[in-house]
């Protein structure tokens, strides 16, 4: 083995280890502590994916109750934890997990159909399920279905739907006439996964009549575009100002179990041409139209905006105060009196 090799073995050695003595310093520290729940999961800093902007939402609604929520750990009196798929550190949640309490297991995907291959995490996942779940929460039917489909098992399942942050993103006061301009219409992402449907917005960017509709691209921009305009990763305030200017939402991504960047602009009131795929329809219901085949959108997106009214009224959103309600019936978390 080169020196260098064995250097950055060493390091990582060090790292599991130095980890692992942390695990047992914060097991020693909270064993009397208590939360009234606790959450898994690596929060990354906004801009960031739908995980990590619901989780935030979910955790934002919790504590506006009252509700103490701890981060990666479980103390010694917390009743309850909320593990999400796969993204946290299995041994220091495995150790925690030691203490008993309620499991419960925030299960998207599969993820293997919703990246386009397998690597086994999905295996990973559904041991980790098997090892430590007294319950799954999943945000879509078409995401338990899929799961059963490929064989994979889950706890005691239950389909809950993500939800956003109204006091972030909701429609606006009043919207500018649509007459004497272009029809606004945007797309989001923060992934720049080719299943997003990148190949979707270079062919809006091909064939879209764009002297009757403007596009807009907010996110990492999977291709270079000639006429899309592409706004880089925004926060999400800056998001939600930037959706509530617009006027329909395309959401081109396949296999999407539940997709934050679709809910957001339906929650600001844009209606969707979604592609009938994962769990878009199930989101969507009456707020927009699916379709199949890019060579389809111009057909739907007249059709969007000659009844732009009436799908505007028909979107309908699980309010994130009922989701988090949801959440506490599995946990098994009472609260009040």
């Amino acid at each position: 083995m080169q020196p260098r090799s064995i250097a950055r073995a060493a390091r990582r050695r060090g790292r599991v280890l130095a980890g692992r003595v942390g695990t047992e310093l914060d097991v020693l520290r909270t064993r009397r502590g208590r939360a009234d729940l606790a959450l898994f999961h690596e929060l990354a800093p906004s801009p960031s994916g739908g995980g990590h902007q619901f989780l935030r939402a979910l955790t934002r609604e919790l504590e506006g109750r009252g509700l103490d929520v701890e981060l990666n750990r479980i103390s010694g009196g917390t009743p309850a934890c909320v593990f999400n798929s796969f993204n946290f550190d299995f041994t220091r949640l495995r150790r925690f997990a030691a203490r008993g309490g309620r499991m419960v297991h925030r299960v998207d995907g599969p993820i293997g159909v919703y990246r386009g291959f397998d690597d086994g995490t999905d295996q990973r996942i559904a041991r980790l399920n098997a090892d430590l779940a007294d319950a799954t929460i999943l945000q879509s039917r078409y995401s338990l279905e899929k799961h059963l489909e490929l064989g994979l098992e889950l706890r005691d399942p239950v389909v809950v739907p993500n939800a956003v942050d109204p006091a972030i993103f909701h429609p606006p006061s009043e919207r500018e006439p649509l007459e004497g301009r272009r029809v606004r219409v945007i797309a989001t992402s923060w992934s720049d996964n080719p299943r997003k449907g990148g190949d979707t917005l270079a062919w809006l960017d091909r064939n879209l009549d764009h002297k009757r509709f403007e596009v807009t691209f907010a996110g990492r921009a999977p291709l270079a575009f000639e006429r899309v305009r592409v706004v880089g990763p925004l926060d999400s305030n800056a998001l939600a100002a930037l959706l509530r200017s617009q006027d329909v939402y395309v959401a081109p991504s396949r296999d999407d179990p539940c997709s934050n960047a679709l809910l957001e602009a339906l929650a600001c009131g844009l209606p969707a041409a979604y592609r009938d795929s994962g769990g878009h329809p199930e989101l969507v219901g009456d707020g927009g139209l699916p379709f199949r085949e890019d060579v389809e959108l111009p057909e739907v997106l007249e059709r969007l905006v000659a009844e732009l009214g009436r799908r505007r009224a028909s979107i309908s959103l699980q309010p994130i105060a009922w989701v988090a309600d949801r959440y506490l019936d599995v946990l098994g978390v009472r609260v009040g009196p």
